[in-house]
């Protein structure tokens, strides 16, 4: 759903209400300013960030896991270019 400013301002209640089932989109000179979901939504976008951590504060099991990772055969010509990498 899509409302301007002032159609926000005007019924907040019930565009509050209706954000706790679906974003609701709100617009400025008919551009997307803002977006109000619910803190439900929120919270569920909020656990999808990613994690950052240094390397060395990976656990063996962890590291582990990453050198056991393959990637996708479509990207195997790269492996080749690592081959040759030298720092």
């Amino acid at each position: 759903m899509r409302v301007s400013t002032a159609d926000f301002i005007k019924n907040y209640g019930t565009l509050a209400d209706r954000a706790l089932a679906e974003p609701v989109t709100i617009t400025k000179n008919g551009r997307d300013r803002l977006v109000v979901v619910s803190a439900a939504e929120y919270d569920r976008l909020k656990r999808r960030d990613r994690r950052v951590v240094r390397a060395e504060d990976l656990s063996d099991q962890e590291l582990g896991l990453i050198a056991e990772t393959k990637g996708p055969a479509e990207y195997g010509h790269l492996d080749a270019e690592l081959d040759n990498w030298k720092p």
